[in-house]
């Protein structure tokens, strides 16, 4: 079911603590352009269709990435993209959006969305995996 834009819009704000929903929709509009050119195929086409209809249009034309860009790149990338921001106003920009895209999307597509991504993005999305090996505690000693 499709998140509505006043809701996923009331969502963002909330977790970004953004004092306009101007903000919040800058913010949005900018990470979401960045996350559809990580995602291809079914699972970019089933996440645009339960966002609001803007942000699924523009989730579906990104601005064009050359590579996959690791989470950390991906948060400097919106810190480029919105005026006046840091690494640090970004990566908040990145969770307050990410964690409602993954609320819209649901647990299953979520899992399937962080499948497509570069390692770390699920912190990005508020969803921390159990990525705990037994031995890999012991495997980084030094």
């Amino acid at each position: 079911m499709t998140m509505r834009w006043d809701v996923f819009l009331a969502h963002v704000q909330e977790r970004g603590e953004y004092p306009t929903r101007t903000e919040a929709e800058r913010a949005a509009r900018t990470v979401l352009a960045l996350l559809g050119a990580h995602l291809v195929g079914e699972v970019r086409a089933e996440l645009a269709a339960r966002l609001p209809e803007t942000f699924s249009l523009i989730l579906l034309n990104p601005l064009q990435a050359a590579e996959p860009l690791s989470a950390e790149r991906f948060v400097r990338a919106t810190a480029a993209w919105i005026e006046g921001a840091t690494e640090r106003t970004a990566a908040w920009d990145v969770g307050a959006v990410l964690s409602v895209t993954a609320d819209a999307a649901g647990e299953e597509l979520t899992r399937r969305i962080l499948l497509q991504l570069p390692p770390g993005y699920d912190l990005l999305f508020g969803r921390p995996q159990d990525t705990s090996v037994p031995g890999a505690a012991n495997a980084s000693g030094d």
